[in-house]
């Protein structure tokens, strides 16, 4: 999360101003986050899309509820 609140243009978040956090999964096992990653990214926008508002419809910033102290 601090790297994308502090990026600059150098980086994706700077460039592209994700700073905003919609949408996440948590699992304790990194093998499975990044198949899960992979497997999302392969997907077209429509579903990404689908997928955030599935749990997020308002597309409210998530950050605060996971680190209401850090930020």
């Amino acid at each position: 999360m601090w790297e994308h609140r502090d990026s600059d243009a150098t980086t994706f978040a700077g460039r592209y101003k994700t700073t905003k956090l919609v949408y996440y999964e948590a699992t304790n096992d990194v093998t499975v986050a990044i198949m899960r990653e992979k497997q999302i990214k392969g997907w077209l926008r429509k579903r990404k899309i689908a997928l955030i508002k599935s749990i997020n419809p308002t597309w409210r910033d998530l950050k605060q509820e996971l680190f209401p102290l850090s930020l």
